[in-house]
């Protein structure tokens, strides 16, 4: 089971793959260590911001456990209809990262001995050279 990670700082994205046992039952809003995504982010702390499952259902911050659930929705994260008034129960998976997990957002507290300006310029090269 592969992790596609997003990690973003000030606007720029880098993104990662790992098969790391680490990020296994963690919770969206906790803090770890970069080393465990990558060994590139060595030194970085990495704040879990969001999920997203093998089907594309959402993980909430607000739904515990790492189940399917139906829950009331507003606007706002899993709920695409913004009309005003409207509240849908919608399916989302819960705030803990489990083995049905695919991706998992990231943003950086606290940056490390290389610049995260150094990870997004690899990527746009990896990108030239595909087209």
């Amino acid at each position: 089971m592969a992790f596609k990670i997003n990690v973003s700082d000030k606007g720029k994205t880098a993104k990662f793959e790992t098969e790391s046992e680490e990020l296994i039952d963690r919770t969206i809003g906790d803090k770890i260590h970069g080393k465990d995504v990558s060994s590139d982010l060595e030194g970085y702390e990495l704040e879990i911001t969001g999920t997203s499952d093998k089907a594309g259902f959402p993980g909430l911050k607000q739904v515990l456990g790492s189940a399917l659930k139906r829950v009331l929705l507003k606007r706002g994260i899993g709920m695409h209809d913004n009309r005003k008034g409207v509240i849908l129960r919608k399916t989302v998976r819960g705030n803990v990262i489990s083995a049905e997990i695919v991706q998992i957002n990231m943003k950086v507290t606290k940056e490390g001995h290389k610049k995260f300006s150094e990870f997004v310029k690899k990527e746009e090269k990896a990108e030239e050279k595909k087209e």
